[in-house]
């Protein structure tokens, strides 16, 4: 490799994001400059790996390269070494920083390179703002707070220089120091006019947004608070250099009340530890993450992974607690020893001991209370209902006909309070055997209400064979039709059960009055539904239907599910027609129950999305509580449906916190859908923090088609942030999930928005790479359009990329691509699309190569092609690349007569009318007409040069 080539990788390597990747980069070329002896290479490679050290999360290398570069500095100075002074002396505060963080190092070497900073900072006519500042930092990780106090006094009166951190850096340490000392407002008042400026550091905004943290709790700003917090870890949650400030969020949460916020960011970072930047960031993350644990009810797990000898499994959050208590005070112990103080030990201390303090600030982007885990009592069934009155003197008889009355009008806390004040007054009677039957089989209704089919079967079984044994047949098929409906929910029962609910609807027809015949075939439809025999259970329901008015209520449950069934039978129109009959019967009756089944189903197959909205209006209006999740999340999918993510947020939210109160699994898939709701409505920072929970949370479940899908949204919302390396990292992340030959086509899609991710950031050798690993899954895929179109892309990016050799060599596989879509019967326009695209990327490159003739040849009838298929933009574009190339082909009057034409096309103003006109202005000039080209300048404000 040649020594321009290895400049040019220590130039990409510098343009990498701060990570693993760009450490590996440099410490490669560090090896080959030193291989090659090439001590300029060596020195600026080094240069460059101290600060990716330090903000890529390993600063204890740091120390060997800049000593290594100093002593290089100091031992034969060269005039490359002059071009990196400003960066050296700025480079001794990485070092006083950084080794205040390791125990291990004597606080005598951190003096020394401070004496040596100075030293050098006066020697070269420099403030000493900055080393004033370092010397504060030193004294207060000691505890020395007079000294600190003194230091502080003396940075803060000392002018800055070239060498004083930047406008938002220091203003951070301030924060801190007046945090620290209790001066709240004065923080928030000294951050504001920062804040308000463009801090374009590393470490900024996101650094003195956590040091305002405490401040702005302090102070009452808990808005502030709340989008500080938002803002600052959505910027520092992928950084491993930031564990210290993470460990600040995860605090701030706990003093919040956020313990579930907390947990998760907990464990979201918990392995960090297993590679923390520094011994202090360890510490600090691990004091704080103990602390929010204890906050946590005692029987949840974290996961941690594998690390070393260590397995990977879950741990109780109590036994990870006290583990992490440990880790943190061992460590500040091993400060306080290097440092001769006990401060560190007593700073763990408080960190160890917080806990929520003043009213609870909701943080979560995804929850709209703090979830208690606790629902309100269901109300009442019947809307507007009045709560049964027991009659004191009724007969055994007569109150389970009143139950059994409450239990047809689907009133079952009445049903309850009914059969409650039989069984108190008869429970012990000698009764009738029929009387007795009755109660056993309301007995059974009631275990079917409760949702244990185990339970209710038997008792089913127990009340047939009462009725059977007084007997009664017509009571006996009415409680056989149930048992088998029953039983058709269960695999091993399936026979038995389809077995009696038909013996049951036969007899029935037979023997019993138009409701009981209603009835039964209602129970045997219910049976097919549960085979999945959508069909059959069709046949049924209409036969049920054409009998089930003599009971109002039967009518609306039997019309209910006869939508059900149309819908599994995707039979929408109908569909429907079934649901808005139910909606009516519904509300006729009074059942709020039946009536927000009746008008989800509706908002389902609603042929405006503005009807289904309505249809779930009606339904939240009446909902019981432990329907209203449903009605929530129908709601948001319906306001989504009707463009109005703004308010489908709302009702998504709702449906989170809803899941979480009542412990219900699957608050990982509304997570994901409220996260697209934010994206929807322009809301990203919100739908980032909302889809990297979602993302956790299917993780943990195991659903990862659904996790990779969350991530793919997660990687656009990083991406419209401007979050590219995240937005990257995940993508890449996606493309490694789907490599197997079924996921081809979404793998190749993957890699194509990374690449295009690249090349809109200008990284355009990258960019090729994802282009071409693109190309060759669409063409495993066999997906030649999508293939040229990576190939096309890749081509350009190659050839942006000024590797001109690499682009010409893949000029024959674009031909060959785009020649595979030929001689189609009748091309499609997106295929004529690509293969005008293609022939202008060609042109681009045989152009960079000198080959003119070449160039225009490909480009001859392509712009036609592309206004045939009404891409006039792109057609435009061809053209004055055309034009360009016929004045670099000497024929300015070919080239005259094109563009005059091209730019009468163009709107006035526009850029691609000013490439023209500054075309056609050469043109002129070429054909000696110099007052028509000044002119036309002079019209389109174009410069002579």
């Amino acid at each position: 490799m040649s020594d321009d080539d290895l400049w040019r990788l220590l130039h990409e390597a510098h343009n990498m994001p701060y990570g693993a990747g760009q450490t590996a980069a440099l410490e490669q070329l560090i090896r080959r400059a030193d291989a090659g002896d090439d001590r300029h290479l060596a020195f600026a490679a080094r240069m460059q790996a101290t600060t990716a050290y330090v903000y890529g999360g390993e600063p204890a290398k740091s120390f060997v390269t800049f000593s290594w570069c100093l002593a290089e500095f100091d031992r034969d100075p060269q005039p490359y070494h002059q071009r990196f002074a400003h960066q050296l002396l700025w480079h001794f505060k990485y070092m006083v920083s950084a080794m205040l963080k390791f125990p291990e190092l004597p606080l005598d070497r951190t003096y020394a390179v401070l004496e040596d900073m100075e030293r050098r900072y006066r020697d070269t006519g420099h403030s000493l703002q900055a080393v004033y500042k370092h010397r504060y930092l030193v004294a207060s990780h000691l505890g020395a707070h007079d000294e600190a106090a003194e230091w502080y006094r003396r940075w803060m009166t000392t002018p800055r220089d070239a060498l004083s951190d930047c406008a938002g850096c220091d203003p951070t340490t301030q924060v801190h120091h007046l945090c620290e000392v209790g001066r709240h407002d004065e923080a928030v008042a000294l951050a504001e006019p920062v804040l308000a400026g463009r801090l374009s550091c590393t470490e900024q905004p996101q650094a003195i947004l956590t040091a305002l943290l405490p401040a702005y709790l302090g102070t009452g700003r808990g808005e502030a608070a709340r989008n500080a917090h938002r803002e600052a870890y959505r910027r520092l949650r992928s950084n491993l250099s930031d564990l210290w400030e993470i460990a600040d969020h995860v605090e701030f949460c706990t003093l919040t009340g956020n313990d579930a916020r907390a947990l998760e960011l907990v464990e979201r970072h918990l392995d960090w530890l297993d590679r923390a930047p520094t011994p202090a960031a360890a510490m600090h993350f691990a004091a704080t993450a103990a602390a929010a644990l204890r906050q946590v009810p005692g029987e949840l797990t974290v996961h941690r992974r594998a690390f070393g000898d260590r397995p990977a499994g879950e741990v109780p959050v109590g036994t990870l607690a006290a583990e992490l208590t440990d880790t943190a005070t061992a460590l500040a112990a091993r400060f306080d020893t290097r440092n001769g103080t006990a401060y560190q030990s007593e700073v763990v201390a408080r960190r160890l001991a917080a806990q929520p303090v003043g009213e609870h600030l909701p943080l979560s982007a995804s929850l709209r209370r703090r979830p208690t885990r606790a629902t309100e009592p269901a109300p009442a069934d019947v809307v507007g209902a009045e709560p049964v009155r027991v009659p004191a003197g009724a007969s055994a008889e007569e109150l389970l006909a009143l139950a059994d009355e409450c239990w047809r009008t689907h009133r079952t806390d009445d049903c309850a309070t009914v059969l409650k004040a039989y069984d108190e007054r008869f429970g012990d009677a000698e009764l009738p055997a029929a009387t007795v039957a009755r109660r056993l089989e309301l007995r059974a209704g009631e275990l079917n209400d409760d949702g244990d089919p185990a339970a209710s079967i038997e008792a089913n079984r127990v009340a047939l064979a009462a009725w059977r044994a007084v007997p009664d047949p017509v009571r006996a098929q009415v409680v056989a039709g149930r048992l088998g409906a029953l039983l058709c929910m269960t695999d091993e029962g399936a026979e038995e059960g389809l077995a009696l609910a038909r013996e049951s609807a036969d007899h029935l027809d037979r023997h019993g009055d138009q409701r009981e015949r209603a009835a039964a075939h209602d129970r045997l439809a219910l049976a097919y539904v549960h085979r999945q025999r959508w069909a059959d259970a069709l046949d049924e329901i209409d036969r049920a239907a054409a009998e089930a008015d003599v009971d109002p209520w039967l009518a609306a449950r039997v019309a209910l599910h006869r939508a059900h069934v149309l819908e599994e039978l995707d039979r929408g129109e109908e569909m429907g027609e079934a649901a808005e009959r139910a909606r009516r019967l519904s509300r006729e009756v009074g059942s709020a129950g039946m009536l927000v089944a009746a008008c989800l189903a509706y908002a389902r197959w609603a042929d405006e999305p503005a009807e289904a909205v309505a249809a779930c209006d009606e339904a939240l209006r009446v909902a019981p509580a432990d329907a209203r999740l449903a009605v929530r999340v129908a709601r948001g999918r319906a306001l989504l449906a009707a463009d109005r993510a703004a308010d489908a947020v709302d009702d998504l939210a709702e449906a989170v916190t809803l899941c979480v109160e009542q412990g219900a699994v699957g608050d990982a898939f509304l997570r994901w859908e409220l996260a697209n709701a934010y994206r929807v409505a322009g809301r990203l920072s919100e739908a980032a923090e909302v889809a990297e929970e979602a993302v956790l949370g299917l993780d943990r479940l195991g659903a990862q088609a659904e996790a990779d899908r969350c991530r793919h949204l997660l990687a656009g919302v990083y991406e419209g942030l401007g979050e590219i390396d995240p937005a990257l990292a995940l993508l890449e992340q996606l493309a490694e999930n789907l490599d197997s030959p079924d996921n081809l086509p979404h793998r190749a899609q993957v890699l194509e928005e990374a690449g295009g991710i690249l090349y809109d950031a200008d990284r355009d050798a990258l960019a090729a790479q994802r282009f071409a690993a693109s190309a060759s899954a669409y063409r495993l895929a066999e997906l030649p359009l999508d293939e040229l179109r990576a190939r096309r892309r890749q081509l350009l990016a190659l050839f942006w990329s000024g590797d001109l050799p690499a682009a010409a060599a893949l000029v024959d596989v674009v031909d060959e691509a785009a020649a595979a879509l030929t001689g189609l019967p009748e091309e499609p326009p997106v295929v004529t699309y690509e293969r005008a695209l293609a022939a202008e990327a060609v042109a681009r490159v045989l152009t960079a190569e000198g080959r003119t003739v070449a160039a225009l040849d490909r480009l001859d009838g392509v712009a036609d092609r592309l206004r045939s298929i009404e891409a006039f933009g792109e057609a435009a574009q061809v053209e004055l690349l055309t034009g360009d190339l016929l004045l670099r082909g000497d024929r300015p009057a070919d080239a005259e007569r094109l563009l005059r034409e091209v730019l009468g096309g163009l709107p006035p103003g526009s850029r691609p009318a000013g490439q023209a006109a500054w075309l056609l202005a050469r043109a002129l000039d070429e054909l000696g007409r110099s007052a028509e080209a000044a002119k036309l300048r002079a019209e389109h404000g174009i410069e002579e040069n």
